[in-house]
């Protein structure tokens, strides 16, 4: 057997593909899969709580367009210098296809949509929290492969076997580098990382019974760390930053700041167990069965006017 000594980047053609009049590209394809398998796991997750089957479709309508647009304008905002220039193409700042969806901006925008969506149908936002942080780190690890066939999140130079090829021709492939230099396959240790936190945050749930945002504040610890290491020795095109860090090591110091505070402030607000994931006051739909009224009791009260046949009357004399 032919030892592993570097992960070649698939080919260049297999980033889109024709379906009829439309171009599919395999990393819209990654991030769908992503949301696919987060409602699904989310779902299951609020179902197993008393939750209606069907509330988190009800729920992401608002959550995944905001996100997707939050996503979007993080990254243009964090690399303005590949969008604003003499001779841009403005049009290339909604060209979500050809990759750069900021993750942090996605938590905010989709923050912002899942807080609408659980308002309007009775979900406590940190229940649905709770129940989407493992299915997050789930999506995630789908949308790098996107990353992978986008030839994009990549580190330093290594030697190590599993080495990530980038051809030379590549418009992220730093200069003066020999054609033949491998480089850390980011989008791969990314994926392992949030697959290690999803049984982390599965194993820490039996133990510590996870509620009340406890659970999705794990989950912005657990991201933030492995992203700020991750992003610290990337070299493909990173974002703009701060006294020298970048703009994605900044914001995953905040996830774990977020993380933290949120960890233990829930802890001392809410020391008891999660009893139900519907807000104070909310009454699922199929539960309102409208009580039948009694009617008042029925007196009988005769009008007045002149007797009739069969009353019985005395008259004085």
């Amino acid at each position: 057997m032919t030892a592993v000594t570097s992960i070649p980047s698939p080919p260049s053609v297999w980033s889109q593909f024709p379906l009829g009049p439309l171009t599919v590209h395999t990393y819209a394809l990654c991030i769908l899969a992503g949301i696919i398998a987060a409602v699904i796991i989310t779902q299951r997750r609020l179902s197993t709580r008393g939750a209606k089957s069907g509330v988190v479709l009800d729920i992401i309508i608002w959550a995944v367009p905001i996100g997707i647009v939050g996503a979007r304008f993080y990254h243009v905002f964090t690399h303005l210098g590949d969008y604003f220039f003499s001779g841009a193409n403005l049009w290339n700042i909604f060209a979500i296809w050809d990759g750069g969806n900021a993750l942090y901006g996605s938590l905010l925008g989709g923050a912002l949509g899942a807080y609408i969506g659980c308002r309007r149908h009775g979900i406590r936002f940190w229940s649905f929290a709770d129940a989407l942080a493992p299915a997050m780190l789930v999506a995630q690890s789908l949308g790098r492969f996107g990353n992978y066939f986008n030839h994009e999140l990549f580190g330093l130079p290594t030697t190590l076997p599993w080495g990530l090829q980038i051809e030379s021709s590549n418009a992220k492939f730093p200069p003066g580098l020999a054609a033949c230099t491998l480089f850390h396959p980011l989008f791969l240790y990314e994926i392992i990382w949030n697959l290690i936190g999803v049984a982390v945050i599965l194993f820490l749930e039996r133990k510590l019974a996870l509620r009340w945002g406890r659970a999705f504040g794990l989950y912005l610890i657990w991201y933030g760390l492995g992203r700020s290491w991750l992003e610290a020795i990337r070299i493909d095109p990173t974002s703009d930053g701060f006294l020298g860090i970048p703009a994605n090591v900044w914001a995953s110091f905040v996830a774990i700041a977020l993380g933290i505070t949120l960890f233990v402030i829930q802890t001392r607000r809410h020391p008891r167990p999660e009893i139900s994931v519907f807000r104070d006051g909310w009454i699922p739909r199929e539960q309102r069965v409208s009580q039948p009224v009694e009617p008042p009791e029925l007196i009988a009260v005769k009008p007045p006017g002149p007797a009739s046949e069969g009353d019985d009357v005395h008259s004085g004399s």
